[in-house]
C-alpha cells in the first residue's frame, strides 16, 4: 500500500495494515461523539432586530455570535475543524493542536483540545490582548507570542518540532465548514428571518479574517438562489488588510509588513480561504471608525462588542444609507463577533486609541449623524 504524501501525518503513525489501527479508531469515535454532544448542548445564537427611526422599512438584525461557549463567532470555526482534521485522520491521541491566530480561534481551539485532551499551543502576534491571552489559557491553552506578522511559519516550525498538528485555519477554513447547511451560520440566518414581516435579507453585511464565514455565507446564497435570489453579500474590511485591494485586482501576491489593527480580521496577505468571486461587493473601514462605531453602538444596545463588530456596522450603515437614497427597503444582517470585555485594554482605552493616533471623537459625531439622520 502507498504511503500518502501528506505533511500532515508523519509516516511513522502509519500502520502496515492502514491508517487506522484499533486503538486509534477507537479514539476516533470517541472524539467525534464528544464534538457532536457539545454541538447538541449549543443553543442557537439571537438574532437581535435594531429598528432605526432614520432608516424606515430597512430594519437592521446582528447575529449574536458572542454568546457562544467560548464568547465569539469563532466556536463554529473551531469545532469544524476538529472534526475536519479528525475525519481526515489528521488528529489522534496526544497529538498537541498548534494554530496560528491573532486570539479568538485560538480560545475557541482550546476549549475544543480541553474538550479531548489534546494539548494546544497558540502562536499569536505579542499584541494580541491580555485578555485573549488569559482565556486561552484559561482553557488549557499555552500562548507562543511573535514579533511581526508571520504566524504562519512559527506554527509550521512549532508543529515540526513537537511533532504536532498545525491547524491551519487560513487554508482550511472554507472547506470545513458545511456551507450547504447543517446549521452553519448562514442556514441559522435565514432559518431565524422566516417569521420576519420582510424575511430574505437585502445585504449580509460580515468581515474576513479566515475568509471562511463570508465563502459560507456565498456559497449558501448562490446554492439557495431559487428563494434567496434578492440577497448580497458585503464584506468590509479594515486598514492594513490585502482583501479589498485582492477583490480589486486579482493580484494573489500582495503582502503587507503591518497586520491589522481590529483583531480577527483582515489579514497582511491573500488567505486560500478567502474566495473574492462569492462576494458582491467590499468595503474598506477606516479604523478609526471602527473603534467610533463601537461607542454608538454601545449606546444602540446596552453594550460592548468587540471591533470587528465595528467595523462590521460601519458597512452596515454605508449600506442602509445607499439603500435609503435609492428609495429600496428590506432587511440589513450583519454580525456580532465577539464582545468588547476582551479590549477593555485596547479599543476601549483612551490612552492606546491616543498612542495609535485614531481620531475617535470625529469619527464617532460623524456616525451618530449618519445613524440618526440616515444622510452620511
Amino acid at each position: 500500500m502507498r504511503v500518502p504524501d501528506h505533511p500532515k501525518l508523519p509516516i511513522r503513525r502509519l500502520q502496515a495494515h492502514g491508517h487506522y489501527n484499533a486503538r486509534m479508531h477507537a479514539w476516533t469515535r470517541h472524539a467525534i461523539a464528544t464534538l457532536e454532544a457539545e454541538a447538541a448542548r449549543s443553543a442557537d445564537t439571537h438574532l437581535i432586530r435594531l429598528d432605526l427611526p432614520a432608516f424606515p422599512g430597512i430594519p437592521l438584525y446582528f447575529k449574536d455570535e458572542s454568546v457562544h461557549p467560548t464568547g465569539s463567532l469563532k466556536h463554529r470555526l473551531g469545532r469544524s475543524l476538529f472534526l475536519y482534521a479528525i475525519c481526515n485522520g489528521w488528529l489522534d491521541e496526544d497529538r498537541p493542536v498548534i494554530e496560528a491566530s491573532s486570539g479568538s480561534t485560538a480560545i475557541s481551539e482550546a476549549y475544543f483540545a480541553r474538550l479531548l485532551n489534546l494539548p494546544f499551543i497558540a502562536v499569536m502576534p505579542r499584541r494580541t490582548s491580555k485578555q485573549k491571552i488569559a482565556q486561552i489559557e484559561f482553557f488549557g491553552g499555552m500562548c507562543h507570542l511573535i514579533d511581526g506578522t508571520d504566524v504562519y511559519g512559527a506554527a509550521q516550525q512549532l508543529a515540526r518540532e513537537r511533532d504536532g498538528h498545525y491547524m491551519d485555519q487560513f487554508t482550511y477554513a472554507e472547506r470545513a465548514t458545511d456551507w450547504r447547511g447543517n446549521n452553519n451560520i448562514a442556514e441559522s440566518i435565514f432559518r431565524q428571518m422566516q417569521r420576519e414581516a420582510d424575511p430574505v435579507p437585502r445585504w449580509i453585511v460580515v468581515s474576513a479574517g479566515t475568509g471562511g464565514t463570508s465563502a459560507t455565507l456565498g456559497r449558501y446564497i448562490r446554492y439557495g438562489c431559487a428563494q434567496r435570489g434578492e440577497t448580497k453579500l458585503a464584506v468590509v474590511d479594515p486598514e492594513n488588510s490585502v482583501f479589498l485591494d485582492y477583490y480589486d485586482s486579482g493580484d494573489a501576491s500582495l503582502t503587507l509588513e503591518r497586520g491589522s489593527r481590529i483583531e480577527g480580521i483582515g489579514r497582511p496577505r491573500v488567505e486560500p480561504s478567502f474566495l473574492p468571486r462569492v462576494i458582491d461587493r467590499m468595503l474598506r473601514v477606516p479604523d478609526a471608525d471602527s473603534m467610533a462605531a463601537l461607542r454608538v453602538l454601545e449606546k444602540l444596545l446596552g453594550r460592548r462588542c468587540g471591533g470587528s463588530t465595528g467595523t462590521n456596522f460601519v458597512g452596515a450603515l454605508q449600506l442602509m444609507a445607499g439603500m435609503k437614497a435609492a428609495g429600496e427597503t428590506g432587511p440589513v444582517v450583519t454580525l456580532i463577533c465577539d464582545g468588547g470585555e476582551r479590549y477593555a485594554g485596547t479599543y476601549y482605552n483612551d490612552a492606546w486609541l491616543e498612542a495609535e493616533h485614531l481620531d475617535v471623537v470625529a469619527a464617532r459625531t460623524r456616525l451618530t449623524r449618519l445613524a440618526n439622520s440616515g444622510e452620511a
